[in-house]
């Protein structure tokens, strides 16, 4: 299919803010968000209701498991469903948080999932957001950004977000985690040559949607 509209692409490494951006940007431009890593979470998921032992897990059993995920269109935003039921919850559990890694790894589900995001964008104003977005993806998206961070401020995000007290333990050893979901995850996250590279450290998410928003519109003028 022949893609009319435009895309924005947001790519960038584990908790470095790519999906809650690439949301508020989306509303902000009365766009629709895609977030790629919900369909490897849903495909996760999926799996996990078959069996819990992940080294099992196969291509052909994580693709069988995944044939009732569909992805639907909200109002500013596409979410995935299982055999026609919202999973928000289940897919953002800590079991899916710890072996979405395993499913992503997986090429052909990678290129199940990609081909489920080009659907989604297909004459379709988008804001997507995941891995290999821009170099994959969408190669000829009309603006890629790349958040960067580093691992301190990429763990501590991820505690908040899954509201856990964060003592300096805590931190640490989501700092491991984070660090060993990039060294997995290496070949995956590498900025396309004409990205925009954004290091979101020391920026609050208002700032990080302001740079994007504003590069957008002095790229549309």
């Amino acid at each position: 299919m022949t893609r009319k509209a435009s895309v924005i692409a947001i790519d960038g490494p584990a908790a470095s803010g790519k999906s809650s951006t690439a949301q508020i940007v989306a509303e902000k431009l009365d766009y629709l968000h895609v977030d790629s890593g919900s369909l490897y979470r849903a495909a996760t998921a999926a799996m996990l209701r078959v069996t819990e032992d992940a080294r099992t897990w196969t291509e052909e059993t994580v693709l069988d498991a995944a044939r009732e995920i569909e992805l639907r269109a909200a109002r500013t935003s596409f979410y995935p469903v299982i055999a026609g039921r919202a999973i928000e919850e289940e897919i953002r559990g800590s079991q899916v948080t710890r072996n979405v890694s395993r499913v992503a790894q997986m090429p052909r589900v990678r290129e199940w999932v990609n081909s489920k995001v080009r659907e989604a964008a297909n004459s379709r104003n988008v804001v997507v957001d995941g891995r290999d977005m821009g170099t994959v993806v969408f190669p000829d998206a009309d603006l890629k950004i790349f958040l960067v961070a580093d691992s301190r401020e990429r763990a501590a995000r991820r505690l908040r977000q899954l509201g856990t007290p964060t003592s300096q333990q805590q931190l640490d050893d989501e700092m491991i985690r984070i660090k060993e979901r990039d060294e997995r995850d290496a070949r995956q996250t590498v900025p396309a040559p004409d990205a925009v590279i954004i290091d979101t450290t020391s920026l609050t998410q208002p700032q990080q949607v302001e740079q994007i928003v504003n590069l957008w519109e002095q790229l549309t003028r």
